[in-house]
């Protein structure tokens, strides 16, 4: 494994800073620097701005319109974006469902959905987990029967990140009830009609990102099952290796800007030099670098060919331990100013703030509250 660019890859990295410091609007980025969320509107308008520049879908072929790149420039890319606080696009159509509808899909389904996840013309989210089939999520139980030319879906699913937003879902179903994982279908329905209700679940941070999605003879037409029916269990497992592998080669870098954060926090506060408190930093930090080398260690077999794998949901399980313990880190060394929330809140409820991020009690343990929630998802 070789860590350092070639020229052309270093020529590349100048190009994505100087695109970055042109086209990275100024509103967005001051939103950005002052911790302020930034909406749905303002991440589609940043994604087409990606788009026209040709760098929106970077992962896929270029048959599909994506950018053809090679894995380090993939991974360059995401550090730059990383390194300015720049949104990536949002993960559930561009990363997650578009290759699987590339790798399962008809030719139909792929004219149909592409162009507009392409161009995020619709937004996405996920249906995986149900209140009683987390861990176990072969264990779902939303169901979907053929009715004519549709399939009528009844069932709930949780965690539905961004479900509030989402014009589609892409769904796994049970349509056989006699096989435990070979009943399982992969679907694709609206979310605007009648029979969907989404309800936010509001966090111990205050935030509501994600959601519990109800289905009370939700319909879609047959054609939008991916793949074969009774066949979604291994679609569904294409999915995670996709939105894990990428994860692997670039989480690592904001994992180490908010180390970074945490030991000014410590020396703020006067306790870098408490004999335990260090010993817990250097655990850290030598979990973030271990964390690094396993993200080069994706982006090598990835270089070579290999496609995710286990090892990527590895990464994640790692990861989510690792935050756990970072953050109660992080509530000891605020001591009793954990208990007073105050400053602005995280930017994000999926892993760790962004770079730059304050070092507020808001920021830390609005963190800590979600890396809570992360642990108990990262089983998925």
């Amino acid at each position: 494994m070789n860590a350092d660019f070639t020229a052309a890859e270093l020529a590349f990295q100048a190009e994505v800073r100087e695109f970055l410091a042109n086209e990275f609007p100024a509103e967005l980025k001051q939103k950005v620097d002052k911790r302020i969320r930034l909406s749905k509107d303002e991440i589609v308008g940043w994604q087409k701005i990606l788009h026209k520049k040709g760098w929106m879908a970077v992962n896929w072929p270029q048959e599909f319109g994506g950018t053809g790149w090679t894995a380090t420039q993939k991974y360059i890319f995401s550090t730059e974006m990383g390194l300015v606080g720049a949104p990536e696009p949002t993960p559930f159509g561009v990363t997650m469902v578009a290759p699987v509808i590339m790798a399962y899909g008809s030719e139909e389904q792929k004219q149909r959905f592409l162009p507009d996840i392409l161009e995020s013309n619709v937004w996405w989210c996920q249906g995986y987990s149900e209140p009683n089939a987390g861990s176990d999520l072969a264990s779902l139980k939303t169901m979907a029967v053929r009715d004519g030319d549709d399939y009528v879906v009844n069932g709930n699913k949780t965690w539905n990140t961004y479900g509030q937003y989402a014009d589609w879902i892409f769904c796994l179903v049970r349509t056989d009830r006699s096989d435990k994982h070979k009943g399982i279908s992969f679907l694709l329905y609206p979310m605007e009609q009648p029979g969907v209700e989404v309800r936010p679940i509001a966090m111990m941070s205050g935030e509501s990102e994600f959601n519990e999605t109800f289905f009370t003879d939700a319909r879609t037409p047959k054609e939008n099952v991916v793949g074969q029916v009774n066949g979604g269990w291994g679609v569904a497992m294409t999915l995670l290796g996709y939105e894990r592998g990428e994860a692997a080669a670039t989480t690592p870098i904001a994992f180490r800007s908010e180390l970074d954060r945490l030991f000014a926090m410590a020396k703020e506060r006067g306790v870098s030099d408490d004999p335990v408190i260090r010993q817990r930093l250097a655990e850290a930090y030598s979990k973030v670098e271990i964390m690094r080398y396993m993200g080069l260690g994706t982006l090598t077999r990835f270089i070579k060919g290999a496609t995710p794998g286990p090892s990527e949901s590895l990464f994640k399980l790692y990861w989510s331990e690792y935050h756990k313990a970072v953050t109660e880190l992080a509530v000891d060394i605020l001591g009793a100013d954990a208990m007073w929330i105050e400053g602005q809140q995280p930017m994000t409820s999926f892993s760790t703030d962004l770079p730059g991020s304050p070092n507020s009690s808001a920021s830390w343990v609005g963190t800590f509250y979600n890396a809570r929630a992360g642990d108990r998802k990262s089983v998925v």
